[in-house]
């Protein structure tokens, strides 16, 4: 059973399965988001592929009601298409192998889940250049299939020989394919489908086909929404903590440090939008990493994240933004004066509403140590939100 007028977009097609669920319901959520993220040129180069995988039929019917009414624009064009596949295609799916001591329920569960995505990438075998497997219970990232096409490219330019790259470190979430290898992985499902669950057997699929390590993209382009788990109703909190839900650009800047530098970690990495970090070597009392703004900016926001699975974190720092740049030394600038706005905890700072207490533009941020230390320092992200300045909205 097929509801389908489908766009074969050359580019990309997206899957995803879904069931009744005993709490909570996030399928047209997903699909909002999905579509509502994208541009109207994006749209014409993506299809959504929705597989109803429950067999309660008036669960399919009802669903099928709230997706006709909630896109019937996007079914007419093409950009979503919505199958079931019959009980009677699949394999027994009791009295399966308990690998890993699992309940009988459990191993049945992820066993038809596996079956599902078998059917479901092999009928989107044809539909795209690439394929992304997504779950019915995700947030997406502004404008992800731009930052998708941009990754893509970025591999062909290295000449990276890939199975599988990942825009989520959760689940089966942001797991992009080459289309040549879904009628592959849909037979790897489907022959191994009792095994163990499907994020596990992605991870041998990929080892089998010579990607031995994962390439996994920062920041994450999905984020996990649903609370309740479609597995009998469980509590499930599970979040990705990279997850970026606009596609981040700070302000034109120039960035310095006096800290040695490891390898090509260069400071401006870490100001730069993308999965880059700054990583130096040990700091001492008084380094710095200082961002000296094109033009001076009223600064409304700031986050600054530094180290990397609790490690590398820059245990004592003040943040302080300045004014009035100047050249201190032949290739470096900076600000001739500085003011604190606070330190960082536990590795990090965050702060809101700067603008009710600074009100002025700044043309410099700095993170400044106040404590030297042993171990090395990542500076991860560095994030600030802006306001034009008065005097410049008035022209």
């Amino acid at each position: 059973m097929v509801y389908r007028n489908v766009n074969y977009s050359g580019f990309l097609s997206i899957g995803l399965s879904s069931v009744k669920r005993k709490k909570g319901n996030y399928l047209i959520p997903t699909l909002q988001s999905l579509f509502s993220q994208s541009s109207t040129e994006e749209r014409s180069s993506l299809v959504v592929v929705v597989l109803l995988a429950d067999f309660d039929v008036s669960w399919r019917e009802s669903t099928v009601k709230e997706i006709k009414t909630a896109f019937a624009s996007e079914l007419e064009q093409g950009q979503l298409v919505v199958l079931h596949v019959p009980e009677d295609w699949y394999p027994p799916l009791t009295g399966l192998k308990r690998n890993f001591n699992d309940a009988p329920d459990r191993v049945s569960f992820r066993s038809k889940q596996n079956l599902d995505y078998s059917f479901l990438i092999q009928y989107s075998a044809g539909l795209g250049r690439y394929y992304l497997q997504l779950e019915d219970d995700i947030s997406s990232a502004t404008n992800f299939l731009t930052s998708i096409k941009r990754h893509v490219e970025e591999q062909e330019v290295k000449k990276t020989t890939w199975v599988m790259l990942e825009f989520s470190k959760l689940g089966y979430i942001g797991k992009l394919y080459k289309s040549s290898h879904l009628p592959l992985l849909a037979r790897f499902l489907f022959l191994f489908y009792q095994e163990m669950p499907c994020d596990w057997l992605m991870s041998h699929f990929r080892e089998l086909l010579a990607q031995k390590e994962s390439i996994l993209f920062k920041p994450s382009l999905f984020q996990h929404m649903g609370t309740f788990s479609s597995f009998q109703g469980t509590y499930n909190k599970l979040k990705d903590k990279d997850f970026e839900e606009g596609f981040y650009v700070n302000p034109s800047a120039e960035v310095y440090t006096d800290m040695s530098t490891y390898q090509k970690y260069f400071p401006k990495l870490a100001w730069d939008a993308g999965e880059g970090f700054f990583w130096g070597r040990s700091p001492e009392n008084g380094n710095y990493l200082t961002v000296v703004f094109i033009d001076s900016k009223v600064l409304t926001g700031m986050l600054i994240e530094t180290g990397s699975g609790g490690k590398d974190l820059l245990e004592s720092a003040q943040v302080q933004i300045g004014h009035d740049v100047v050249t201190i030394q032949k290739n470096e600038k900076s600000c001739k004066e500085f003011q604190s706005v606070g330190t960082l905890k536990n590795g990090r700072f965050e702060m809101q509403e700067m603008d009710q207490k600074y009100s002025s533009a700044s043309s410099c941020l700095r993170i400044q140590v106040t404590a030297s230390q042993k171990d090395w320092v990542i500076i991860r992200k560095i994030r600030v939100f802006t306001s034009t300045p008065r005097h410049l909205a008035l022209e």
